[in-house]
C-alpha cells in the first residue's frame, strides 16, 4: 500500500457510505478489529484496502444446486 497517496485511507463517514451501515455498527466493526483501522486523536482512519479484505472475507459463494 503507497501511503503518500492519502486518497488510500478514508473516514467513518466514507466507511458507512461504502458499506451502507450506520455509524455504531461501524465503531462496532473498528472496536472489534473485523476492520483494521488506527486512529489520530479521536478520528478513525481506515486503510481502503482493510475494506475491501473485510468484504472479501465476509462474502460467502454461491454455490448452485443441480
Amino acid at each position: 500500500m503507497n501511503y503518500e497517496n492519502t486518497n488510500d485511507l478514508i473516514t467513518l463517514e466514507e466507511l458507512c457510505e461504502m458499506l451502507m451501515i450506520g455509524k455504531s455498527t461501524a465503531y462496532k466493526l473498528l472496536q472489534s478489529k473485523s476492520i483494521n483501522a488506527f486512529r489520530i486523536g479521536r478520528v478513525w482512519r481506515i486503510p481502503k484496502s482493510s475494506v475491501y479484505n473485510f468484504i472479501s472475507q465476509s462474502t460467502t459463494s454461491i454455490i448452485p444446486r443441480h
